[in-house]
């Protein structure tokens, strides 16, 4: 880890421009958001989804029509948003009720970080059978076992916080999922504490991909197959360093036994490409550089075959769709037919809670009569204490403290 000092001046340095962006991010949605608009959302809240040691709110979508056994995708709002804003935004809801795919969305809360990020940087966050990677694991089993869901065909994607839990999920329960969408995010185990979170975000942190691999290997017992992965960052980012999206790329072309291997090079809606392909050609980690492009979910708001979404804080118009891009490379749209061709996005109703008791499907989901206490979900917890040295001068320990609580690191 890099020596205090320099991450004070970084501290400094950052500190400003990510408070603003958070701060003019949540004022903007409260703008955009009309009277109601928590009650006005397609998302259906779900309870009583068994064990939540992470203390997350689960949400979903179910097309009017899904497909046999649909596929699900999981689906991680970044910082300063909701499960709803992220949807509204990317447009998964809309491409779920076209192609007939179930949308599962955990949700954080302020309560648990304060700006509403997940705390990719926990370690108790993000191992195997603790905390918020925990919940969402449980979360999954209840989506598979209500609506049918092929569990072949589990997919993660995530922006920003959400994009790093992306990353941790895939690396701790690599059996469950099929393929993941990484978008501004970053590798598995980048960061363990506050002070590697901040120095990843803001500066990267480069190692080899044997050393990345290793860290996705040993978090499970898993031995493969692994997951598909693709990596969406803008190269004009300046909240999440863009050199994240090399490494997630050395972690995954790692694990694969892809490392040594060239990329083909072609581009995708005009943003350079790079893909690995495994011995039978198959596309296994891709990576598009979004050019110009600063810390967002690349969107192109239209209502063209490979256009939605809606732009806003965090949501980028950059003419390109991943969301569109990501649920074709999944197989979930261009492969399929058409579930309800002509079918408009579901209107807006006040959600639902669901009473279906939780459902065990394998050894990782606990079921609550053997391995967890039945009851209420656990109250919120609180990120890690942040030790900040007595020495550090009084106007200082400020500064230090208020890029904290703007990352979200802090409360």
């Amino acid at each position: 880890m890099r020596k205090l000092g320099s991450t004070l001046s970084d501290l400094v340095k950052n500190r400003a421009g990510l408070a603003e962006a958070i701060k003019s991010a949540s004022r903007r949605m409260a703008d955009l958001a009309p009277a109601g608009a928590q009650d006005a959302t397609p998302l259906r809240a779900v309870a009583d989804f068994g064990a939540n040691p992470g203390a997350l709110e689960m949400f979903t979508y179910v097309p009017d029509r899904p497909a046999p056994s649909p596929a699900l995708v999981v689906v991680l709002h970044g910082c300063g948003q909701t499960a709803a804003a992220y949807n509204d935004g990317a447009g998964w809801s809309a491409l779920a009720e076209r192609h007939g795919f179930v949308l599962l969305f955990p949700q954080q809360s302020r309560a648990n970080n304060p700006q509403g990020c997940f705390n990719w940087f926990q370690p108790g966050d993000t191992t195997r059978g603790q905390g918020e990677a925990f919940s969402i694991r449980q979360m999954i089993a209840r989506a598979v076992a209500d609506h049918a869901v092929d569990p072949s065909r589990i997919f993660v994607t995530g922006l920003s916080a959400g994009g790093a839990m992306a990353s941790a999920l895939l690396a701790t329960y690599p059996e469950v999922f099929a393929g993941g969408a990484i978008i501004a995010g970053l590798p598995f185990r980048a960061a363990s504490n506050v002070q590697e979170a901040l120095d990843g975000m803001f500066k990267g942190r480069s190692k080899a991909g044997a050393e990345w691999g290793r860290l996705v290997r040993e978090a499970s017992a898993h031995a493969g197959p692994w997951p598909k992965v693709s990596v969406w960052h803008g190269d004009a980012d300046t909240i999440v360093q863009p050199s994240n999206a090399g490494e997630i790329v050395k972690q995954w072309t790692a694990v694969h036994g892809l490392s040594r291997t060239e990329p083909q090079r072609d581009t995708i809606g005009g943003h350079p490409r790079e893909v690995w392909r495994d011995a039978t050609g198959r596309e296994i980690v891709t990576a598009v550089t979004v050019r110009g492009m600063g810390h967002g979910t690349p969107l192109a708001p239209g209502s063209g075959e490979m256009q939605g979404g809606q732009a806003g804080p965090f949501m980028l118009d950059a003419g390109i769709s991943s969301s569109h891009h990501i649920a074709r490379s999944w197989g979930l749209t261009a492969e399929m037919p058409l579930m309800n061709p002509a079918a408009p996005e579901r209107s807006r109703a006040v959600p639902q809670r669901g009473d279906a008791a939780p459902v065990a499907l394998d050894g990782d989901i606990l079921a609550p009569e053997r391995d967890a206490a039945p009851g209420p979900s656990p109250g919120p917890k609180r990120t890690g204490p942040v030790h900040i040295p007595d020495s550090v001068p009084k106007e200082v320990r400020a500064v230090i403290e208020k890029a904290f609580q703007a990352a979200g690191l802090m409360r």
